[in-house]
């Protein structure tokens, strides 16, 4: 973290001085250096020369304004009115206007929505490619999670329309969701989950009839974020059609009709949630509202689950974007709380106790940024035509949202610890990003849903493990630089994580897809940042990346005795340099692995 913390001498110091400062203030772009370093590796030049102003300007944002308004809007939740004052059903949401501050910061001004649906925004030619976009999404959130939701759905629900939808819900709604102009933007949403069916889809009851040449749907959906979307995607089942999955079809559903009418539809009550307080999710019925179908639909097979999970694939890659961002925030946190706190004579950061609580919160946070920009590079490849790409994203996606979500938790707690007391306080940001960071652990499928995902459909069904295993291998192969030793052992790890999860896959024993599921994105993680560390290094950078892959051997991937008094030294010697702004020159990285 290249930041200038205004610490002043003991002698100096008045009450409030001995507290320990927070991240507010600063440019969350120019303190991560992890993450620049990481662009030089994963966007052209060309892309990412044009981009870094971009960056810089939200990065300023995100630590100032953006921050103040989160605030403002965790304490302001949005409010329904079901009816005016004429007794009319015209339920709306009123939100404080620091959430429509922060809509004209995502959607206005940085088209975060768009820059992947349309070329032209920020003045790049092309669309934005994956790996840029999601940069902005991991900044924007290190301030504002609840929002990212309604920007990533409209981005997505976009997609969809774009990709399956009916020309007429095209030509009305398309070019409005991809606006930027905030007096005349569509923003999107999907609603999926009822009561009688969350993460099992084939029990949706919610139906669509054809009346009159028009389809109406009829029913109850249970948990609706962005619950004002001017356009919803809506996972129904024709009349008639069959029952499971093979029945459902997506339906798009506007929120006023052409003559500006409210479609048929009420937002019946919004939900009071842990987290994510800032962003409306509600309990809509539909009373016959007029919607739009995705293909021929009908009393038959429907492709509608098929062409959603195009969609949730594209969340669950957000929701690990957004764990990654919010890991950051929290790791920023912790580093700015124990550089500028002293204990017993000294800032708390030379504690040796504190010094490895504070590499329990980076390995994570750096393994996270490491998947979610492999990952978008990945999804880049996929969308241009690569198959081998399109089969690697096909477990990559789930494995990211499955451990990066979870991870989110400890550091957002670990960090509110560092903290201290003050950390439990709503002044202080930590407590909302304890309570953020549950969010990622539902949204788009629990833990156990997306471990099963990658156990008995990534594996079992498509064999991706065996792709991801060769791609990792070829990369240790091509980072020379690295100890022939370590990379060696790291290769075998490789092959052991992918013979254990496939017999887990081939066994069927549920009870243990998360620890296939956990050792897959370890050996990967490790995998990356120990190449990220050596192409960095041999160009003359920071090869520290080498030194967090061997932590993560040590704690996530070789045998450990919790009654042994092991040697630290490593641990220790690492820490010095991770813990420190300076550079790790590859050589000393290297010397540090043969340990």
């Amino acid at each position: 973290m290249n930041m200038n913390l205004n610490i002043k001498k003991r002698e100096e110091r008045k009450l409030e001085d001995w507290l320990a400062q927070d991240c507010h203030g600063l440019n969350f772009f120019e303190i991560d250096n992890n993450l620049q370093d990481l662009l030089t590796l994963y966007l052209p030049e060309d892309l990412r020369t044009h981009m870094i102003p971009v960056y810089q300007r939200l990065g300023e944002i995100a630590g100032n304004r953006l921050d103040d308004l989160a605030r403002l809007c965790d304490r302001h939740a949005p409010v329904l009115h079901p009816r005016d004052a004429r007794g009319r059903n015209r339920d709306w949401i009123e939100f404080h206007p620091a959430y429509r501050e922060m809509e004209k910061i995502g959607y206005g001004d940085f088209g975060i929505h768009c820059m992947s649906r349309k070329a032209g925004v920020h003045g790049w030619p092309e669309k934005i490619p994956p790996m840029a976009k999601y940069v902005f999404q991991y900044l924007f959130t290190q301030s504002e999670f609840g929002l990212m939701c309604p920007i990533s759905v409209t981005d997505t629900s976009a997609m969809l329309l774009e990709r399956y939808g009916p020309e007429i819900a095209k030509e009305k709604y398309l070019a409005r969701m991809h606006s930027q102009d905030m007096d005349e933007i569509y923003m999107g949403g999907q609603f999926m989950t009822e009561k009688i069916g969350g993460s099992e889809v084939a029990n949706l009851a919610v139906t669509a009839r054809e009346e009159n040449g028009e389809w109406r749907l009829y029913g109850d959906k249970w948990f609706c974020s962005c619950a004002d979307a001017e356009v919803c995607l809506v996972l129904a089942r024709p009349e008639g059609a069959p029952e499971g999955n093979a029945g459902l079809a997506i339906f798009a559903v506007p929120r006023h009709l052409d003559d500006g009418e409210r479609n048929n539809y009420r937002i019946v009550r919004l939900k009071d949630k842990m987290g994510t307080k800032s962003m409306a999710s509600g309990e809509i019925i539909f009373n016959g509202a007029l919607c739009y179908p995705f293909g021929d639909v009908g009393a038959k097979r429907n492709p509608g689950l098929r062409q959603m999970m195009d969609q949730v694939s594209m969340s669950r890659l957000s929701h690990g974007v957004r764990a990654a961002g919010m890991m950051r925030r929290c790791l920023n946190e912790a580093m700015v709380s124990s550089r500028s706190r002293d204990v017993f004579g000294e800032p708390i950061i030379n504690k040796p106790l504190l010094r490895r609580q504070l590499l329990k919160l980076m390995v994570p946070t750096e393994q996270a940024l490491s998947m979610v920009m492999h990952v978008a590079s990945v999804l880049h490849k996929a969308e241009s035509g690569d198959k081998d790409a399109e089969k690697l994203n096909r477990i990559l996606t789930p494995l990211v949202k499955f451990r990066a979500c979870r991870d989110n938790v400890t550091v957002a707690t670990g960090a509110l610890e560092v903290r201290g007391g003050n950390g439990f306080i709503e002044d202080w940001v930590n407590s909302r990003l304890v309570r953020d960071a549950h969010t990622g652990l539902l949204w788009e499928g629990t833990s156990n849903i997306n471990a099963l995902d990658i156990t008995t459909r990534a594996i079992a069904s498509v064999g991706a493990h065996e792709s991801l295993a060769d791609d990792l291998k070829d990369r240790l192969q091509d980072a020379t630089d690295l100890p022939g030793q370590f990379a060696g052992e790291l290769s075998g790890l490789v092959d052991r994580a992918k013979k254990f999860a496939e017999d887990i896959a081939a066994s069927g024993n549920e009870t243990q897809a998360r620890q296939a599921a956990d050792a897959l994105y370890h050996v990967t993680t490790a995998t990356l940042l120990a190449t990220e560390g050596e192409a960095l290094g041999k160009a003359g950078g920071d090869a520290r990346r080498m030194l967090l892959s061997r932590l993560v051997m040590d704690t996530r991937l070789r045998p450990h005795d919790p009654l042994s008094n092991g040697d630290g030294r490593f641990e220790i010697e690492a820490g010095n340099y991770l813990l420190d702004d300076k550079p790790v020159p590859l050589e000393a990285a290297a010397d540090l692995l043969r340990i």
